[in-house]
């Protein structure tokens, strides 16, 4: 049988368009909050991967709260982005970056946070190169990023591109955008497909994608190795649209707090669906204050990105740090309502 992944890019683009967005029941009017609860899932694998791994879970969702659930599943975070902006999702799965542009935007409210099996509060940025020689040293990279291809993750990604570039390349006067032989901008399944098929030298990801890719790819990830991690990174957050009445968002956390806690085949039955889901364990409680530590790693790269640009004069320089000392105290300001 063949992979998804593998089809010809045509036939990806038809099948996608036929079935990505369809709801699991009848849709009601785009907006109207007593419609469906529009639910869009971050990309972290391909666009059919991840909506049949969260179906089972939103089913038991829409009789947990009386309403139908239907799905947006996309191929980019800048679609999944875009639609939020344009009113198109009510409830989401979202990365710290783009929760906290969510939040501040005063579009949604936190309600829970995933939990990994390892307990661990976060995951972590990964390099993945190929094991054989030549492109397979972090030392040969840093000192010579001009003969390496890239393959990374979209400017909103924390993992694929925010941790990285802050906490590696830009430290050793490295631009991702600008110092590689050539780029290429997708999901942490493609990126590392492309490293493994030679394709691509170098690709960022994560330490629960890539055990996610070597339980569904583990040929090519046989091929890999991993150049460098990162610092803990805090998990990714269900968000739920604030026009929603209270109640609703509640029941929305409680069920998402309970899933997977029973004893007994039904709690089995529950856990199995989470560990199809990128290996998670479950939710905890969570409201806007669980973004700060996104806010700051946003905030830490845009100051480094300042401090190490080009500028006319020191007060440009100063000016822009002085904006990015305001937008990130007016982010704090927001996420310390916390209700969720």
């Amino acid at each position: 049988m063949r992979r998804f992944a593998d089809l010809p890019g045509a036939l990806r683009a038809a099948a996608l368009a036929l079935f990505v967005g369809l709801p699991l029941w009848a849709p009601a009017q785009a907006g109207a909050l007593d419609g469906p609860v529009r639910f869009g899932i971050l990309p972290l694998g391909g666009a059919f991967e991840s909506r049949s791994d969260w179906d089972p879970l939103l089913a038991e969702l829409s009789r947990a709260i009386g309403r139908p659930v239907s799905v947006l599943s996309v191929n980019s975070y800048e679609a999944l982005e875009q639609a939020i902006q344009r009113d198109e999702v009510d409830m989401a799965f979202l990365s710290g970056k783009m929760a906290l542009d969510a939040v501040t935007q005063r579009r949604v409210n936190v309600v829970a946070q995933v939990v990994r099996h390892d307990g661990l509060p976060g995951y972590r940025a990964l390099l993945l190169a190929r094991k054989a020689p030549p492109f397979n040293s972090l030392k040969n990279m840093l000192e010579q990023p001009e003969r390496w291809r890239l393959a990374r993750g979209e400017k909103q990604s924390v993992s694929g591109f925010i941790v990285p570039q802050l906490q590696l390349f830009l430290p050793n006067h490295i631009a991702m955008e600008t110092r590689f032989r050539s780029e290429t901008v997708g999901t942490h399944q493609t990126n590392a497909l492309a490293v493994a098929n030679s394709e691509a030298d170098v690709a960022t990801n994560n330490s629960a994608d890539f055990e996610r890719f070597r339980l569904r790819f583990p040929a090519e990830a046989e091929r890999l190795q991993v150049l460098w991690e990162s610092e803990l990174i805090p998990h990714a957050q269900i968000v739920v649209r604030r026009e929603y009445p209270p109640e609703l968002r509640k029941r929305v956390q409680a069920f998402l707090v309970g899933y997977g806690r029973a004893k007994g085949p039904r709690g089995d039955a529950e856990r199995a669906v989470l560990k199809s889901l990128h290996d998670l364990a479950g939710f905890v409680a969570a409201d806007n204050s669980s973004l700060q530590p996104a806010a700051k790693l946003a905030y830490q790269l845009a100051r480094q990105n300042a401090m190490t640009a080009q500028w006319v004069n020191d007060a440009a320089r100063q000016a822009r740090l002085q904006r990015i000392e305001s937008g990130y105290a007016d982010q704090v300001s927001v996420l310390r309502d916390a209700t969720p």
